[in-house]
């Protein structure tokens, strides 16, 4: 039913370069993109999309917004999580078990759009 999700950026070269290499770990990799958009997709499914404004005003945080990524393993949610920490990514929550059946960590990217990466398990 979803076809993407979009987060906005204020500087979009910085926001590419950063999910290079936090998406990668989940097979993340460029799909479509244009001088405003960059779409990120790991095959089938809905893709992931940052963006600067189509209204020319800046980017902003939605209050209660947040896009979950899956991994296939808790060792990957902490891999994942170390790396957008190491790639300018401000923690939100570590790693840990919030419930019997999942395992998450927390972080606002470059501009400030809450992710939560999880494993199921």
């Amino acid at each position: 039913m979803i076809g993407n999700v979009i987060v906005g950026s204020n500087d979009l070269e910085k926001a590419r370069n950063f999910f290079d290499v936090v998406l990668a770990e989940l097979g993340g990799k460029r799909a479509r993109g244009s001088h405003r958009l960059q779409c990120y997709s790991a095959g089938e499914g809905p893709m992931l999309a940052v963006c600067t404004p189509y209204d020319n005003q800046p980017a902003t945080v939605g209050n209660g917004i947040m896009v979950s990524l899956v991994a296939p393993s808790r060792d990957l949610v902490d891999k994942v999580h170390a790396i957008a920490l190491a790639s300018g990514a401000m923690d939100e929550g570590a790693p840990r078990r919030h419930n019997d059946t999942f395992y998450g960590a927390y972080f606002r990217d470059l501009d400030g759009n809450k992710f939560c990466v999880f494993a199921d398990g």
